[in-house]
């Protein structure tokens, strides 16, 4: 067994800190090279906690000329020069953007503290023409072109989701503030702007052409995130520990490890990626948990799910194109450019004739971590008190007691708010659709056969469920359908005690009004 421990970097965000504190280091300096030595201008789009402040932090001390912190790393054994060039570096990340107001004090901030180092000129009294200033006498004074790195651009616009008033404001500022990097182009260095999403059409992106996005470039698809060969070559002490704490062999620890947290693809043809973060908390306490979603899920993507009244099941199957993909309207009424963006969907295939992505949950960390933050935005469980009462639900299914199965989903449309639905059907199916997934990550789940759609199927050790809704129409209708279409056929011989349920939903009493079990 390996015994040699290095500390986890769990939360580092700056490279200087990381390699002077003997942290350890998964090297991506041959990616930093690479991008300094190919083009000058770039952005690169990735989920939350995925490293996109320590690959910043990483270019800024390359450029820096600070050679001593790349010793034993890849870019130490090409790079010959080592020039220190003055760097900007802007981090939009540590506020709270309520306000027009807010962004405007946090981007003043940055260039007031450039201006006290670069100096100012009474002349230049406009935010874009201030920053202006300062890259150009940063070049004049040390004779080397400046290097611009913005973390989290798009956090204003991000906050803003769902206020009109606000986006307009924060898309106006940013726009004439990030222009510098077209009209200084003499100037700089190079210029690299990170964030979670990329917006759009007529946002801030809309004049910044020179912008290269390798965000779903085949050649920077590990720039962030850890591959597998990366975890078996840095972390072998790391996971032969945790899987003797968990009473694994070494293999099933690896599996278990891609199943949870593997599964980002950044670009159709691209090997999987792990989430750094999750990796690191699971070797550091030893535990396989969901560490990704412990930092907090946005609420704006549950607020577009629903605003839009999109059809959860779809959200996780579906197909959409790159155009789609790469860019995101502010005014779109489509959430799923933002969600995919936001890492909570991947790219899992292609279809190379109609240029086609087919998405879905990258991973059970994400999918048990989403569908459960998205039972209290739509039903009135609250997120504390989800596993408690899908506990209820499966011990109830495991037990055979359909009537208080039942009874508990009734109960659950019954206290839903009427605020909550705009389209009843879509609503129930939702509903209906968490619950048998998060049920389903302790009972099997089943959609379809050969013969049609089966609504609901849930498979305990014993029993096997059948279910089918119908709206305003009849349980002898739901029942009908199961028995016409052989719906039971693909269980029969599986050992399970065969359970038929046809229900009717009744729009106007917003309830399974009638159920019929056989």
């Amino acid at each position: 067994m390996s015994t040699t421990l290095q500390r986890l970097p769990i939360g580092i965000q700056g490279f200087e800190g990381l390699r002077n504190d003997g942290y350890l280091y998964v090297d991506k300096t041959r990616q930093v090279y690479e991008l300094a030595h190919t083009n000058r201008y770039y952005f690169l789009s990735r989920p939350r906690r995925f490293g996109k402040s320590l690959l910043l932090s990483t270019i800024k001390c390359y450029y820096e000329g600070k050679r001593e912190l790349f010793d034993g790393l890849y870019i130490s054994t090409v790079e010959k020069e080592w020039k220190k060039h003055p760097v900007i570096y802007i981090d939009l990340n540590t506020e709270q953007y309520d306000t027009p107001e807010a962004l405007v004090n946090k981007l003043n901030t940055i260039v007031c503290q450039q201006e006290s180092v670069w100096g100012a000129e009474p002349s230049e009294r406009s935010l874009p023409t201030r920053f202006e200033g300062v890259i150009r006498r940063a070049h004049e004074k040390t004779g080397l072109r400046t290097v611009i790195l913005v973390d989290e651009y798009d956090k204003p616009m991000l906050q803003a989701i769902g206020n009109a008033g606000l986006q307009e404001a924060y898309r106006a500022t940013l726009k004439g503030f990030y222009g510098a990097l077209k009209s200084m182009d003499e100037h700089i260095q190079f210029a690299m702007l990170t964030g979670v999403t990329k917006f759009g059409k007529v946002s801030v992106f809309s004049d910044l052409n020179n912008l290269k996005d390798i965000s779903m470039d085949c050649r920077y698809y590990d720039i962030c995130g850890i591959t597998e060969e990366e975890l078996l070559k840095n972390f072998p002490a790391q996971i032969d520990r945790l899987a003797e704490a968990n009473k694994l062999t070494r293999d099933e620890c690896v599996e278990r490890l891609r199943q949870r947290y593997d599964g980002y693809h950044f670009e159709e043809t691209a090997p999987g990626v792990y989430n750094p973060f999750s990796v690191l908390n699971t070797f550091d306490r030893l535990k396989f948990g969901s560490y990704w979603f412990e930092t907090g899920t946005p609420t704006y993507l549950a607020y577009l799910l629903r605003t839009h009244n999109y059809n959860l099941e779809q959200m996780a199957t579906c197909q959409t194109s790159a155009k789609v993909l790469n860019s995101i309207d502010a005014n779109s009424t489509n959430p799923i450019p933002v969600i995919y963006q936001s890492g909570y969907l991947t790219i899992k295939g292609y279809d190379e004739r109609f240029q086609t992505y087919t998405l879905g949950f990258p991973n059970q960390e994400v999918e048990e971590g989403f569908v459960d933050y998205l039972m209290s935005y739509y039903t009135p469980i609250s997120e504390s008190d989800t596993a408690f009462n899908i506990q209820r639900f499966v011990m109830d299914v495991e037990a055979g007691r359909t009537e208080q199965f039942l009874e508990r989903l009734r109960s659950l449309f019954a206290d839903t708010p009427y605020e909550l639905i705009k389209d009843l059907e879509n609503h129930y199916q939702n509903v209906v659709w968490i619950v048998s997934k998060l049920m389903g990550f302790y009972v099997q789940a089943e959609y379809r056969t050969s013969r049609g759609r089966i609504d609901l199927v849930l498979k305990a050790p014993q029993y096997c469920y059948v279910m089918e809704f119908k709206l305003d129409g009849t349980a002898e209708e739901a029942l009908a359908q199961i028995k016409d279409r052989n719906y039971t056929l693909p269980f029969q011989l599986d050992g399970q005690q065969i359970i038929r349920i046809g229900l009717n939903f009744s729009k106007e009493h917003r309830n399974i009004e009638r159920h019929l079990v056989e």
